[in-house]
């Protein structure tokens, strides 16, 4: 087996410094092994905002889905522990990072259309617009359709009227009702964005598309909702998912959706540069220039 080129491992051993130091990666991350267990469970259960718009195909129970997290995400397998930080093996990101490079080198040889969209607004914009204009770039067309399609979203806090919205080639959700500023952020009085675990917004999009005749998009770049639900109506999808946040590594392993990034998913945007630097640069799309 030959070893990887010197600057790739150079590239893959820097970004790995920059995953644990800024702990997007590593044994400390951000989210609690207590959080981890919670959500595992209800996913099992079969709870909506757990399942992020998935219906899995098969029988996953909190065992099951933490079976699936030690071994997609890197977290501890014991079901016993359930106090303290959990981790996010860096070298399962990386490899994630590569076969999303893959993926994306494929996408632009084939100038295909790409939708983004996300439920994380102020913190993985950045990271899916670097990637987004990266492919447009190369040929690749960029799909911004339901620009202020109105729409009633659950929320932790109750139902919300929410429009969906566009932060550059990124779809996101804003809420129209005033609301609570948890999770959230006021941006240029056009209304609070909104994180979302739901697929409402996905399923919003790739309808307008078909019903103005559209195909639907060779690629889906996103998180939560947006992974999960492009997944299940069968279109390529790839993103970012947290250790807490099982379902679209459940999409991964019933072969819904292509790509499963594990970081944390709550960071700062400047953060995640780094990463869109790396799989840009691994998938020949590099330099790019915001």
């Amino acid at each position: 087996m030959n070893p990887r080129p010197a600057p790739v491992d150079s590239a893959r051993a820097a970004l790995r410094a920059h995953l644990l130091h800024r702990r997007l990666a590593g044994g400390n991350i951000p989210t609690s092994r207590q959080k981890n267990l919670r959500s595992y469970r209800l996913f099992g259960q079969g709870d909506p905002t757990a399942l992020m718009g998935l219906a899995p195909q098969g029988r996953w129970g909190p065992g099951a889905v933490l079976a699936l997290m030690a071994e997609r995400c890197g977290v501890d397998p014991d079901f016993g522990r359930g106090q303290g930080p959990d981790t996010i093996d860096p070298d399962l990101a990386l490899d994630a990072l590569d076969r999303m490079a893959a993926l994306l080198r494929s996408v632009a040889r084939r100038r295909a259309t790409v939708l983004a969209g996300t439920g994380h607004p102020t913190r993985l914009t950045e990271f899916h617009t670097s990637i987004a204009r990266a492919l447009e770039a190369a040929g690749c067309t960029l799909l911004t359709p339901a620009r202020g399609t109105r729409f009633r979203e659950p929320t932790p806090e109750g139902e919300r009227s929410c429009v969906l919205d566009y932060r550059g080639p990124v779809a996101v959700v804003r809420g129209l009702d005033g609301g609570s500023a948890r999770g959230g952020r006021l941006d240029r009085g056009r209304g609070e964005l909104l994180h979302t675990h739901s697929a409402q917004p996905v399923r919003l999009v790739l309808d307008r598309l078909a019903g103005t005749g559209h195909p639907l998009p060779g690629l889906v770049l996103g998180d939560h909702g947006w992974l999960c639900g492009a997944g299940r109506l069968g279109v390529p999808a790839a993103g970012i998912a947290d250790s807490n946040d099982p379902a679209p590594f459940v999409a991964e392993a019933e072969r819904e959706v292509a790509v499963v990034v594990p970081v944390d998913d709550g960071s700062p945007p400047e953060c995640y540069r780094p990463l869109s630097d790396y799989v840009l640069q691994q998938a020949d799309l590099a330099p790019y220039k915001e």
